[in-house]
């Protein structure tokens, strides 16, 4: 085992992906010489050479129509997107090519193209560089969509995102990257749970406590915080938002009767809703009380000085716990 960074350990599985197949290459802005804004790409273009990682123009439909373009010629292209908020020049190669030739060609076309997304707040970014759009493509059928949220997750997901022959939308919690964990550098991939199936990182019997992202580390932290105070919180890591794993969190729910659900992006259409009435609907009957959901708020993206009351934190998700167990509190009527 080796400790990490997250951002190290994406750095390494991209290394092992490069180095274990030759069709395997990264396109992006200032991903080569620099190394990514967030250093992400250090030290593989010295590695494995301008061919294989390659510097784009500053044009996300370009850099998505490119790897749309390698794809059909065999290769499995990486594409990174420098920030959340630059992805929308690329959204209509994603969502009408990318999410759609495989099926339009019945099969013959496939696009192994996964796309990396640094998401979410809590660098103090300016507009533009601080966003939530995974609804977007969680919505778009074709998409596989999924989010790391520890150094070990990020190893070897996104191994398994660039072996896949499915288009695959990766985010990266950006304020996590420097966040470290243990790391197995030779973890296989045939013996690793799939990059589909959520993870159940704290168990608890009061509550289940549903995230995904930048947010697993404070649901954590929340369930040792009501730990104190009597209350048992099981925390679910989604890491598939698309598809969902419904059984682990069903199998969770059943057990304790309550569901919360907690992500950065806004209330309205986001994960939450979605999964809060689809385990409404699988669940009726062991329900307890309604889904509660802990969500960023309905507005664009505040000024960086005015984030930290946009992003759900320990005690927004404790007052969601408590309304869902029914327990008055001091931020009851907030929105989200």
């Amino acid at each position: 085992m080796t400790t990490l960074t997250l951002g190290k350990a994406l750095n390494q599985g991209l290394r092992r992906a490069l180095a274990d197949d030759d069709r395997v290459v990264l396109l992006g802005e200032d991903i080569g010489t620099l190394g990514g804004v967030f250093r992400v790409t250090d030290g593989l273009k010295a590695e494995f050479g301008e061919h294989r990682v390659v510097d784009t123009p500053l044009s996300e439909a370009g850099i998505v129509g490119t790897a749309v373009g390698l794809a059909y010629r065999g290769f499995r292209p990486v594409v990174e997107i420098q920030f959340d908020g630059f992805i929308y020049p690329g959204f209509d190669q994603i969502v009408a090519q990318v999410a759609k030739l495989h099926y339009r060609s019945r099969g013959a076309v496939r696009m192994p193209i996964t796309i990396r997304v640094p998401f979410g707040g809590g660098i103090g970014a300016a507009e533009h560089h601080s966003e939530s759009p995974e609804a977007y493509f969680t919505h778009t059928a074709g998409l596989r969509v999924v989010a790391c949220s520890n150094p070990a997750d990020a190893f070897v997901m996104i191994r398994q995102a660039i072996a896949s022959d499915d288009p695959v939308i990766f985010f990266e919690p950006k304020r996590r990257y420097h966040v470290k964990g243990e790391v197995d550098e030779h973890a296989s991939l045939a013996d690793a749970r799939p990059m589909g199936v959520a993870t159940t990182v704290a168990s608890g019997r009061d509550v289940t406590l549903v995230t995904y992202g930048a947010l697993v580390q404070t649901a954590r932290d929340a369930a040792t915080a009501a730990a104190e105070e009597g209350v048992s919180i099981e925390v679910v890591d989604l890491r598939s938002l698309a598809p969902v794993d419904y059984a682990t969190i069903e199998a969770s729910v059943r057990r304790t009767g309550r569901l919360v659900v907690a992500h950065e992006a806004g209330q309205q259409g986001g994960v939450g809703a979605e999964i809060a009435a689809s385990i409404t609907e699988r669940c009726f009957d062991f329900l307890e009380a309604a889904p509660v959901r802990v969500t960023g708020h309905d507005i664009p993206y505040p000024p960086a000085k005015l984030e930290q009351h946009h992003l759900p934190d320990l005690d927004r998700i404790l007052d969601g716990v408590d309304r869902a167990l029914g327990r008055p509190n001091s931020l009851s009527g907030v929105e989200g």
